[in-house]
């Protein structure tokens, strides 16, 4: 079945041109309506826009979830900048983009969040990843230091979790320097290759990896040790 889109219509924050452009079926809808509607979709049958232009949008958030807790939601801000965006991830939307975006990427932020796929944009994600990766990092390090014999033996007995044994050496460094919080544009610049390049490996490693986002890939590469760090000098594999 097709995903419905409902756009969550307040006083101030009138339904953008742009939405109704990239989901010409979908219906704005006042907060009790859509909670009433809410109630009788299935959660992987919707997804439910917010804006930001709104200040109570933190409590639509709150009542949309209390109404259908497995609910995908998007928020939209006409200017977006970190701290809203973490705001919004930690209180459990699922995207995070800006609310002129043309109807091209309004339709790719939907793709992704309907496919479990988290949107925050580039300059937040790259944000998020880099902060995940450093945490799970010391963590990793401080589960090894603990118990250093029992990660040796259960790295030899099953080889196969070790994600980056997965990977070839070039899909590794531009692994790493992803999760590291590094955008496309950097990963090219510090490897010496195109961002065409750079998509095509990234691409590789998500489907080796069976992650949908960056975000994703950090906690996937966390479970398994690093053979090494970026080495721009390294032959492509």
């Amino acid at each position: 079945m097709m995903t419905q889109h409902f756009f969550l219509s307040s006083a101030p924050a009138a339904v953008p041109e742009r939405w109704r452009e990239a989901f010409p079926d979908g219906q704005a809808l006042a907060g009790a309506a859509l909670q009433a509607r809410l109630g009788t979709e299935s959660a992987l049958q919707c997804l439910v826009w917010l804006s930001s232009a709104d200040a109570q949008w933190p409590l639509y958030l709150r009542q949309v979830l209390q109404a259908q807790p497995g609910a995908r939601v998007v928020l939209l801000s006409g200017a977006p900048e970190a701290l809203e965006g973490l705001n919004a991830l930690n209180a459990g939307v699922r995207g995070y983009t800006h609310a002129y975006g043309v109807p091209a990427l309004l339709q790719e932020v939907a793709l992704v969040v309907e496919h479990g796929g988290l949107w925050a944009g580039p300059d937040l994600l790259q944000r998020l990843v880099g902060a995940s990766h450093a945490a799970l990092a010391g963590r990793v390090a401080l589960d090894k230091a603990r118990a250093p014999a029992a990660t040796a033996s259960a790295a030899v007995a099953a080889p196969a979790a070790n994600p980056w044994a997965l990977l070839s050496a070039r899909e590794a460094q531009v692994a790493r320097a992803v999760a590291a919080g590094r955008s496309n544009k950097e990963v090219a610049d510090l490897l010496f290759i195109s961002e065409r390049t750079v998509k095509a490996h990234l691409g590789a490693v998500f489907e080796k990896l069976g992650v949908r986002d960056r975000l994703q890939l950090v906690l996937r590469l966390a479970a398994g040790a690093d053979p090494g760090s970026v080495s721009s000098s390294e032959p492509s594999a």
